[in-house]
């Protein structure tokens, strides 16, 4: 049986390799992904396609190298944290970025229906301007 920490290891499993398709595989289409304010891509999103869209798309188009080094995983049942580190070089400026960051995932039924974003969002401006 696969379980939640499961899933959402997968997901980092697949971002690890660029695979969006395989990212959004346990993705619910009623998701609610929030980025936090401050960051890039700072908002809500519903949906998987929106997701990919406005946050995993862009984070593509401006960054180099843009990437989530994970650290650990903590099993909350319905609910998962994945801490790490973000890494990337912001393509308008050349300056490089390490953030720390907490993720929080929500499952529900083998899907995951929500995501939180919580990072160091003054290391991020930094490197974009």
């Amino acid at each position: 049986m696969t379980t939640n920490i499961d899933i959402v290891g997968a997901h980092y499993a697949a971002s690890a390799q660029g695979n969006i398709d395989e990212m959004m595989a346990n993705v619910s289409p009623q998701v609610r992904w929030t980025e936090m304010a401050g960051f890039p891509c700072a908002g809500t999103w519903v949906g998987p396609q929106a997701v990919a869209d406005n946050v995993f798309a862009v984070l593509g188009r401006d960054w180099i190298g843009y990437r989530f080094e994970l650290q650990s995983l903590i099993d909350g049942g319905d609910q998962v944290v994945g801490l790490g580190t973000y890494h990337g070089t912001f393509r308008a400026t050349g300056k490089e970025m390490q953030a720390r960051v907490a993720h929080v995932w929500k499952l529900q039924g083998g899907k995951i229906v929500g995501f939180e974003q919580f990072t160091d969002t003054l290391l991020v401006h930094q490197a974009m301007s």
